[in-house]
C-alpha cells in the first residue's frame, strides 16, 4: 500500500525508521521503507543505518556516487513498488502515535493525490550556535493548519508529504538542481502549474537536526545560487518567490547594484548579528536579498 522513502546523508536514520516500522506493523498493511544514503563517508552512522536491513520490509542502500538531493529522491521513487509514497527527510520524527494511521486513512479515502502533514520544531530553545536555524524554522516552516490551508502551495514542504507515485514519476525532481535548496519549491510550483491540488492535514513531524547557524547561513549561499539558476533558465518566474519578487522590483528601479554594494559593506556586521544570541529574520531576509543581488552582478 505505501512506500516510505527517506533520502539521507551521513545521518543516523535508525530511530526514525524504527518508529515508522513499529507504526506500520501495528496497522497490518503492506509497506516498505527504503533509506538511501547519497554516498556520504563511511562512518558510525553507516553502521547504524545498516541495522535497518534487519527490520522486515526495510532496507538501507548507499549510492556509489553522489546523485544530489533531487536525483537521489528520483532514484528512490523509481525503486518504490507501491502506488503511494511517503517522502520524509532523515532528520524528521513523527509527532503522533497515529502518524502512519492518519496517512493510511488518506490513502483509503483517495480523494487527493498530494497530502502534506506539516512540520514542527521543539519549543525549547537550542544553544546559541543553533539559534538561527531554530528561529527560521519556527517562523517560516512551522505553520498552523489554518494558515497552510489559506495558501496550500506556498506553505508546503517535501520533508513530510504523501504523494501518489505515478504523479512523482510524471513530474520528477529537477536533476539539474544538484546542491542544497529550491528543489522542493520547483517541484511544488510544477504541481501548481499542472493544477494538481495539495491537501493539508494535521499530521506533523518534528524537525530534529539543527545545524549550526554558520552552516545554515552557508547552505543558503548554495540555495541562492540554485535560485539564480532556476530563474535564469525560466524554470520558475520572478513572481514565484518573495525574494525574486523583491529582486525584480529593485531591478526595475535600477537599485540592484547599490544593494549589492551596500551588502558588501555590511555583510560582516550582518553575519555577526545572525550568529548572535538574538538572530533577526529581518536581517536574514536583507542578507539573502543582498547576496542574491551580488550573484546576479557576477
Amino acid at each position: 500500500m505505501i512506500s516510505v522513502l527517506i533520502p539521507t546523508y551521513d545521518y543516523n536514520t535508525l530511530p526514525l525508521v524504527t518508529e515508522l516500522h513499529r507504526q506500520l506493523l501495528a496497522e497490518n498493511t503492506n509497506f516498505e521503507i527504503i533509506v538511501q544514503d547519497d554516498a556520504s563517508p563511511v562512518n558510525e552512522n553507516t553502521n547504524l543505518n545498516n541495522t535497518i536491513n534487519q527490520l522486515s520490509n526495510c532496507r538501507f542502500e548507499r549510492n556509489d556516487a553522489n546523485l544530489g538531493r533531487g536525483q537521489n529522491r528520483n532514484s528512490l521513487i523509481q525503486k518504490a513498488k507501491f502506488d503511494w509514497v511517503l517522502l520524509m527527510d532523515c532528520d524528521m520524527f513523527p509527532q503522533s502515535e497515529n502518524f502512519i494511521k492518519t496517512y493510511l486513512e488518506q490513502i483509503k479515502n483517495a480523494t487527493n493525490s498530494v497530502v502534506y502533514g506539516g512540520l514542527l520544531y521543539q519549543n525549547e530553545k537550542p544553544s546559541k550556535e543553533q539559534l538561527l536555524r531554530w528561529v527560521f524554522g519556527k517562523s517560516r516552516e512551522e505553520i498552523p493548519l489554518s494558515k497552510r490551508l489559506s495558501n496550500p502551495y506556498h506553505y508546503c514542504l517535501i520533508s513530510n508529504i504523501l504523494v501518489r507515485r505515478d504523479l512523482l514519476l510524471a513530474y520528477p525532481f529537477k536533476a539539474e538542481i544538484y546542491r542544497y535548496g529550491y528543489e522542493d519549491i520547483v517541484l511544488i510550483l510544477g504541481l501548481k502549474k499542472q493544477q494538481v491540488p495539495i491537501w493539508h492535514i494535521e499530521n506533523a513531524a518534528f524537525h530534529l537536526n539543527l545545524e549550526s547557524s554558520a552552516i545554515f547561513l552557508d547552505k543558503f549561499h548554495n540555495s541562492l545560487q540554485n535560485l539564480k539558476w532556476v530563474l535564469d533558465h525560466q524554470i520558475i518566474q520572478a513572481e514565484d518567490t518573495a525574494l525574486t519578487r523583491m529582486y525584480g522590483k529593485l531591478r526595475k528601479f535600477g537599485l540592484t547594484r547599490i544593494t549589492a554594494f551596500s551588502f558588501g559593506l555590511l555583510q560582516s556586521l550582518m553575519t555577526k548579528q545572525l550568529l548572535s544570541a538574538k538572530p533577526s529574520l529581518l536581517v536574514f531576509d536583507l542578507y539573502r536579498l543582498g547576496y542574491f543581488c551580488q550573484l546576479n552582478l557576477r
